[in-house]
C-alpha cells in the first residue's frame, strides 16, 4: 500500500491557504518589513559568506573521488535527517563547487555561490544574464533533494527543463539525488516517476496542472483515514495510487519574475467537455452582429483595460438583429455578452500578435515569451469568439472543473524561492503576494553596456525607416545585430523591409521556431541580423564571434517598448555579458501599442497635430511621456494580478463547493 505524508495530504484534500494583500495599517507595516527585508537579505550579506566557502576550496581539491562520496553520504544523512548546521550547508555548497568542476569542468564563481546561498534563505536573487544562473541553483536544489522533501525547478518553458536537467544531471548522479523531468505529451506513470524524483525540472504550467489532477482524483474525500480504507477494500484502486506528485516542499523558480509574475495574470484551469452543443452556433452568429455595429455609436472600448461596454444604441440594435434567431438568442443577457466577446475579438486580440492559426486551430502566443501555447485557451468564451472571427471551426465550449491561480499555487509550497536577471522592478509585489525579498547580486565583471538614447517617431513608418537605418549602419561596419520585436506580425513586417533593403537575416518567432538555439547561438557572430520576438530573451546565451568585441560587441535594437520596463531590460541584457561589450537603444512611434493604450491622450492629440511624416519628436519631454506610459501599464498589470488573487478570496468565501468524483 502506498503512502502519502501528512504534509502531502494537507495540501491536496483540503482547500489551500489563501494569500492577499494588506490593507490599511497592516499594510504599512507589511511593506516596511519588506523593505528591511530587503536590506538585510542584501548582496554583502551572501557574498561574504560565499567568499568564505570559496576559501574551502583546497580543503576538497587534492581528495579522490571516493573519499569525496563518503564526505557527501555523511552530509545528505544529516540533512535528511534535519541536523545539519550552518557549517555542513557551507561544506555542501563547497563540495558541490569541486563536483560541478569534476564532471562539467565548469566551478562556480563567488557570485553564483551568492546567488546559491540567497535561494537557499527564501529569497529571490537578481544575477545579470549570461552569469550562471542555471549551475547556481544546483547549489540549493542538491541540499532540497537530500532533504527528501522534493525539490521543483520551475524553468520558462519545456525546452528549458530538459535541457537543464539533463545538463545538470552529472553533478546530481555524483552527489547521490536523482532527477527527473516533465513533458507535456508523458502518461501519469512517467509523470510520477519524474515527480518521484529528488529534483524535478518543468513548467509551471505542468506542475500546477498536475496539483489540480490530483485533487480532482481525491473526488469528495477529504480526509487521510478515509483514503486509506477505501484503499483496504479493494472495491476499486484508491485515490491515493492515481496521484502523480508527492507533495509541494520546495520550489525554486529560474527566471522567477516570469514564473511568479508575467504568468499571475491569469489563473490555470482543468477544464473537460462543456453540456450545450448549441453555443457553437451562437459564436459564429456574435461574429456576425458584431461586424454591423460601429464603434463610438453602438459600443465603446476602454483599450486600457481591454473592455467593451455597449451603449442603448447598440443593445437596441442587436435586439433588433436577434428577432429572427431563435430561442438562443431572446434573453438580453445572453446575446449581449456574446456580442461583447465578439467585439473584444475584434477589436482587442490580432492575429500574430496575441494568437496564430496553426493547422485550423488558434493557439496563444505568449506575450512575455513569444512562445506558442497549444495546450492554453481563453476562457469564458472568448477563445470561441476568436475562432468564429477566423472562419474556423468552433470548439465547443469548456466546462471549468478545477481552478486555481498561479499566486495562490505558489504559496503552498513550504519553501519558495528563485533567480531571475530582472527582479528589482518588482521587488515589492514579490513581498506583497508571496513575502519573498530580492537579493540583487553583483556581475562577476563590469557591465560594459552602452544603453543609447530612445528615438520618438509620429509613426511606424517614420520608426521602421529608422530601425532600418539602424541595422544597416551597424551590420556595415560588422557588428551583429539582434531586433527585437512584440509580435509575429511584427517580426514578420520586419523581415520583408530588410529583405526590400538587401539585408540578410535570420527569423526567430513563434511560427518559425525550428532552429531557435542554433539561431540564437549563431547571433553573436560578425555581420549577423536577427530579429526576434521575446522568446530570443531567454535561456540561450549569445556569445561573440571572433574579433567581434573589438567591434564594439552585440548591438540590440527594441522595435518598441514594452509593458513592463522587465521586459525591456531582457532584451537589453542580451548583450554585454560576462564583461563583453554591447549596445542597446530602443525606437518608439506613437502608433505603438504601449502608448496607443496608456499614453495621455492630451500628449497623442498634441502630438498628432505637430505634423505627418518622416518626423522624429525624440526630447527629453516625450521619453518621459513613455516612461510614464510604462508606468501606468505596469500598475494595470500588477492591479489585474491582485483581482486574480482576490477572485480566489471570492470563490471560497461565496462558492464554496465539493469536486465530483471522476
Amino acid at each position: 500500500m502506498s503512502f502519502v505524508p501528512s504534509t502531502t495530504w494537507r495540501m491536496l484534500s483540503q482547500d489551500p491557504p489563501l494569500l492577499d494583500i494588506l490593507r490599511g495599517l497592516d499594510g504599512v507595516y507589511h511593506r516596511a518589513t519588506g523593505c528591511l527585508g530587503n536590506v538585510f537579505q542584501g548582496q554583502s550579506v551572501f557574498l561574504r559568506r560565499a567568499e568564505h566557502i570559496v576559501a574551502l576550496e583546497k580543503r576538497f581539491a587534492h581528495l579522490s573521488d571516493s573519499a569525496l562520496q563518503d564526505l557527501l553520504v555523511g552530509l545528505r544523512d544529516r540533512f535528511r535527517r534535519g541536523r545539519e548546521t550552518i557549517a555542513d550547508l557551507d561544506q555542501a555548497f563547497a563540495i558541490v563547487r569541486e563536483v560541478a568542476d569534476r564532471t562539467l569542468g565548469l566551478r562556480p564563481y563567488t557570485v553564483q555561490v551568492a546567488c546559491g546561498l540567497a535561494i537557499e534563505a527564501g529569497c529571490i536573487a537578481e544575477m545579470a544574464t549570461g552569469e550562471g544562473k542555471t549551475l547556481a541553483a544546483t547549489m540549493p536544489a542538491i541540499v532540497a533533494g537530500w532533504r527528501n522533501r522534493g525539490c521543483h525547478v520551475i524553468t520558462a518553458n519545456e525546452y528549458l527543463a530538459q535541457r537543464d536537467a539533463a545538463w545538470m544531471a552529472p553533478v546530481y548522479r555524483y552527489c547521490g539525488v536523482t532527477v527527473g523531468w516533465l513533458e507535456n505529451a508523458m502518461w501519469p506513470a512517467a509523470r510520477k516517476r519524474a515527480y518521484d524524483a529528488d529534483i524535478t525540472y518543468g513548467t509551471s504550467q505542468e506542475v500546477a496542472a498536475d496539483f489540480l489532477r490530483d485533487r480532482l482524483a481525491l473526488g469528495r474525500i477529504r480526509g487521510l483515514s478515509a483514503a486509506l480504507l477505501e484503499q483496504m477494500t479493494g472495491i476499486r484502486p484508491g485515490p491515493v495510487d492515481r496521484l502523480v506528485q508527492r507533495g509541494l516542499g520546495c520550489a525554486i523558480g529560474d527566471e522567477a519574475d516570469s514564473v511568479l509574475i508575467d504568468e499571475a495574470v491569469t489563473p490555470l484551469l482543468i477544464s473537460g467537455t462543456g453540456p450545450n452543443p448549441d453555443q457553437e452556433v451562437a459564436y459564429v452568429v456574435a461574429a456576425r452582429v458584431a461586424a454591423k455595429l460601429v464603434a463610438q455609436v453602438d459600443y465603446q472600448e476602454d483599450r486600457g483595460h481591454r473592455e467593451v461596454a455597449l451603449t442603448s444604441a447598440g443593445k437596441a440594435r442587436i435586439s433588433q438583429l436577434a428577432k429572427d434567431f431563435g430561442s438562443f438568442w431572446a434573453g438580453a443577457r445572453r446575446r449581449e455578452e456574446l456580442v461583447v466577446q465578439a467585439l473584444m475579438a475584434k477589436a482587442f486580440f490580432l492575429r500574430d500578435t496575441h494568437y496564430v492559426v496553426d493547422n485550423q486551430q488558434v493557439v496563444i502566443v505568449d506575450e512575455f515569451s513569444g512562445r506558442l501555447m497549444p495546450d492554453r485557451t481563453w476562457r469564458a468564451g472568448l477563445h470561441q469568439a476568436i475562432e468564429a472571427k477566423e472562419g474556423l471551426d468552433v470548439q465547443l465550449p469548456r466546462e471549468t472543473l478545477a481552478r486555481i491561480s498561479f499566486q495562490r499555487f505558489f504559496g503552498l509550497y513550504a519553501k519558495l524561492a528563485g533567480m531571475t536577471g530582472t527582479a528589482a522592478e518588482v521587488r515589492n509585489e514579490l513581498w506583497q503576494i508571496y513575502h519573498l525579498p530580492v537579493a540583487v547580486i553583483p556581475p562577476r565583471h563590469v557591465c560594459k553596456r552602452s544603453l543609447r538614447p530612445d528615438c520618438i517617431f509620429l509613426n511606424e513608418e517614420a520608426k521602421w525607416r529608422a530601425v532600418i537605418a539602424e541595422i544597416r549602419s551597424e551590420h556595415e561596419i560588422g557588428r551583429p545585430v539582434l531586433v527585437g520585436t512584440r509580435s509575429v506580425e511584427a517580426s514578420e513586417s520586419l523581415s520583408r523591409r530588410l529583405t526590400a533593403a538587401n539585408l540578410d537575416h535570420a527569423v526567430l518567432n513563434a511560427v518559425r521556431h525550428d532552429a531557435e538555439a542554433q539561431i540564437i547561438a549563431g547571433a553573436g557572430r560578425s555581420g549577423r541580423i536577427t530579429v526576434a520576438t521575446n522568446m530570443a530573451g531567454r535561456g540561450t546565451d549569445i556569445r561573440l564571434g571572433q574579433h567581434v568585441a573589438a567591434l564594439g560587441g552585440l548591438h540590440v535594437v527594441a522595435t518598441e517598448r514594452h509593458e513592463a520596463r522587465r521586459i525591456d531590460r531582457q532584451l537589453f541584457g542580451r548583450c554585454a555579458r560576462q564583461g563583453d561589450p554591447g549596445s542597446a537603444r530602443a525606437f518608439v512611434s506613437l502608433d505603438d501599442e504601449l502608448l496607443q493604450r496608456y499614453a495621455p491622450p492630451v500628449w497623442k492629440k498634441s502630438s498628432s497635430v505637430a505634423g505627418e511624416g518622416a518626423r522624429e519628436i525624440t526630447s527629453v519631454f516625450s521619453r518621459r511621456r513613455v516612461a510614464l506610459a510604462q508606468r501606468r501599464a505596469e500598475r494595470v498589470a500588477f492591479r489585474r494580478r491582485k483581482e486574480v488573487l482576490h477572485a480566489d478570496h471570492w470563490l471560497d468565501e461565496h462558492l464554496g463547493f465539493t469536486l465530483k468524483e471522476i
